[in-house]
Order: structure tokens, then sequence, then C-alpha cells
């Protein structure tokens, strides 16, 4: 008969061995037969156990009963680095072949003993030795950031929206890689709100989480409200520290929607066809100058597309059996749609009707000065405080050329501006300054960005305010 686990006979010992004691003769001589038959135990070893005279032995590693000595483990590791360190269930049956091949070219040095004794583990047992060999050779599993960030953001639907106020937007990134998704390439991020279908374009150099913040704070000035929430896909340049902070510093909310489910972002995921990819298409682009010309194009497409291009939008749904049923509002334009919500404050219907006028002298674009974050105009937000350096800078002597090679070739990586200061300099730069050179190129970029790409809106926003100075 199959005997029960250490740990159940423990259970039983604290469960009869009241019982035990307490009981006559008789009952005492029935139960012992039960738990000897049961467990297995000794007659002798069962009757202390339950007279409580002894504790039941705990699981776990038992010493002095180590079958493979340190000879034999020796072994292992030398094969397994063999065979290209695969794991026990692969290593076990390659073992006899491969002592052997390693035994004929003299590569091998175990005795008679030690290789009886390796031939006869088990692949739980070779996974079990080379368990701390594992650990020390490839080092510790490390989680990616953002799986931290992500568990943390909360995950909203296509159905937990019920309209919402305005200024709830989906957000999602188009990129422009043409067919071949090598290098860098540019990529358009697209804010839609929720509410009343606003939307709002602008392009980035490189997909990187600081040139990401920054083209949203450019967005944010040109939308004619508050920015309230912020939805986004579970991408790793949404989904990260720099994100997190910035929202929870402009008091944003931050939702995500499910992995591999596009209709959560239903009202981002049709502008993205719609508007980006029936505008742009699908080739590559990528550089500067792609940059600046997509800018120039969004800052006139964003004015066709939200006062002059009807759309409709999805009043009531319910199935009946196997058919849905849609029912739609009339179609009407994005402007309409939001000059005539209840929600929205009379200074922005104002703003809306004086542009909606005046748009056949404003093709550039424009820009509401007050939303930046701040009520009053002529509010700065603070900058903040520059981190000291802990330690001597080590690309001190470089840093101006390595700029000057980043302006002149801004889509290269960081590996590839430290590779070519490493054939520069040989011996100098190590490998291990990446992360530094990655800081530097994210001051760069952000500046590139903010500097390069977004000139047009820059120029519309100097248009706006000589205009509101005629008025």
């Amino acid at each position: 008969m199959r005997k029960v686990s250490m740990a159940t006979r423990a259970e039983l010992v604290a469960a009869i061995s009241c019982r035990y004691v307490l009981g006559g003769r008789a009952e005492k001589a029935r139960m012992l037969d039960e738990f000897v038959a049961l467990t297995g135990f000794h007659r002798k070893h069962a009757m202390r156990l339950l007279r409580g005279e002894r504790k039941p032995a705990k699981g776990g590693p038992r010493p002095g009963r180590r079958v493979y000595g340190d000879d034999v483990r020796a072994a292992l590791v030398v094969v397994w680095e063999a065979s290209d360190r695969i794991c026990g269930k692969r290593l076990h049956p390659l073992l006899p072949t491969l002592i052997e091949a390693m035994e004929r070219h003299g590569h091998g040095d175990m005795n008679s003993e030690t290789r009886r004794r390796l031939l006869t583990m088990s692949p739980a047992t070779i996974d079990r030795v080379l368990k701390e060999i594992k650990a020390s050779a490839t080092g510790p599993r490390r989680r990616k950031g953002s799986t931290a960030i992500r568990r943390s953001v909360p995950v909203r639907t296509f159905s937990d929206w019920d309209d919402p106020a305005l200024g709830f937007v989906e957000a999602d990134l188009v990129s422009h890689s043409g067919p071949y998704p090598r290098g860098a390439f540019s990529q358009t991020l697209v804010l839609t709100d929720i509410a009343t279908g606003w939307t709002e374009c602008a392009p980035l150099l490189v997909r990187e989480q600081t040139v990401l913040i920054t083209a949203l704070a450019e967005l944010r000035k040109l939308l004619p409200f508050p920015l309230l929430g912020f939805d986004t896909d579970n991408d790793s340049v949404f989904m990260n520290e720099s994100v997190h902070e910035y929202c929870l510093r402009d008091n944003i909310e931050l939702t995500r929607c499910r992995p591999y489910r596009k209709n959560d972002q239903a009202f981002v995921e049709q502008k993205n066809g719609a508007i980006v990819r029936k505008i742009v298409g699908y080739r590559r682009f990528e550089g500067l100058r792609a940059a600046r010309e997509l800018a120039k194009l969004y800052s006139s497409m964003r004015l066709f597309v939200n006062f002059f291009q009807p759309s409709v939008k999805l009043e009531e749904k319910h199935r009946d059996g196997a058919k849905v049923i849609k029912r739609y509002h009339r179609p009407a334009t994005l402007f309409q749609r939001l000059f005539d919500d209840p929600r929205t404050p009379e200074d922005t219907c104002l703003w809306l009707k004086a542009m909606y006028l005046t748009l056949e002298d404003f093709l550039s674009g424009l820009r509401i000065a007050w939303r930046g974050g701040e009520v009053k105009p002529t509010a700065r937000s603070k900058p903040a405080a520059k981190r000291e350096r802990r330690r001597p800078d080590p690309l001190l002597a470089v840093t101006a050329e390595l700029e000057e090679w980043f302006e002149a070739e801004p889509w290269r990586t960081s590996r590839e501006l430290l590779e070519r200061l490493q054939v520069k300099c040989p011996g100098v730069y190590p490998d291990g300054l990446i992360r530094t050179v990655q800081r530097r190129m994210k001051i760069w970029r952000s500046t590139q960005a903010n500097a390069l790409v977004f000139g047009p809106f820059a120029d519309a926003a100097r248009q706006t305010e000589s205009i509101e100075v005629g008025q």
C-alpha cells in the first residue's frame, strides 16, 4: 500500500494523539493498528509518537543523505557548460554521448565511479544541483520597470466610459516605419476626446518617453479644454515612471486598456485609420525633416478635421438575440459638438466661435496660452531642480563632440554613438557608459523635439497672440 507523506503523518499524530492518551486499552490497540497500517511506522515508534515522547520529523533536506559528492557536481558543471547550458530534461539523454565524446577528445577527466553516478542522475536532480550555478552564471531575473507601473494603473474598457466629462482622451501611437520596422523612425501621437471626438496629432522624432511628454505638453496647449484623463494601451512608452509622474503632478487620471483588446480604445483607433493613415499613409518617415513636415501638416489638418469634417457618434447600442441594433446622433463637426455641449465653458465657446469665423486667415494652427496647466496667462511653471552629479562626469571631455554627432545624425542610437567614441578613443570609454550616453541623448532629443518639431505650433501661437492683441 502507498504510504502517506511526512506532512500527513504529522497531521495524523496531532489529530489522534489526545484520543490515544485518554483512550482505553482496546481503543488504543485499535487506533495503533490503524495508525501503523496507514503511516508504515514501526509499532514502538508509533506508540512513542502518539504518547508525545517524540515529535514527528519535519520535511526538508536531511543531513548525511547526500548521494552526489563534490566531484560529481563539478563534473556535471563541466558537462553542462559543454552542452551550451541546456536544461536538465534535455541534458539527461545527452549525457552518455557527451561524456564519451569529451573523454575521447581528452576533455573529460573523471574516474569510473564519478562517471557512473553522473549517469544515474535524474533530470530533476540535474536541475536541482545546477540551481545555484545557473543563478550565479545568468544573474537573477529582473522584472521590467514598466510591469510594476502597469499593475498600478487601472484598466478601463469601452463600456466603462458612459459619457465622461470633456477632457478624458484616448491616446495612441501610429508608427511610420514603412514595410521594415528597423532603426529609428517617426511616430504620431494621437489624442481623441471621448465626449466630443476632438482630435489632435503631433509627430515624435523617435519613440521615447521624454519626447512623448514634450509632445503631450504641446498638445495640451492646443486642446480647447483641460486634460483630465489619459487612457493609453500597455506600450512601455506610456507605462513608465516618467509618464506616470507627469500625470500625477498635473492631476491627470491615467488609465489603460486590456492587453490585445483594441476595442477598448475604439475612439482613437478609428482616428488612427480615418485621419493619420488616410492622410499620411503607410510610408516610412525618419529624421528631422520628415518630423518637421509632419508637424506642418498636422497644424493645418487639425483645423480641417475638427472644424469642417462631420462625424457620427454612437448614441446607444443594444442586442436583440443575435442582432445588434445601433443608433447614432446626427452627423456634426467636432467643433459643433463641442460648441453645443452644455458642459463647455462660456469663454471656450466664444473662443471657438471667433476662431471659426477667422479660419480663412489662420491655417497654420492656434494655441491657447492659458491651457498650459495654470489659469493665469502670465503663470510660468517652475523648472525642476537640476540633479547634481555624485561622481565626476566620465564624458566631460567629449560631451560637445557627442552632441555634434547627435545633431548631425539624430536618428543614431546611444549604442552607435558610444561605439563610434570607442573606435576614436580605444580603451578609454567602456561599455558600462551606455546609460550615461542614453541620459544625455534624452535631454538632446527633448530639446530638439521642442525646438524643431514643434516650430509650426510655436509660429501658430505667435500669430494667435498678435490677433488677440489686434482685436
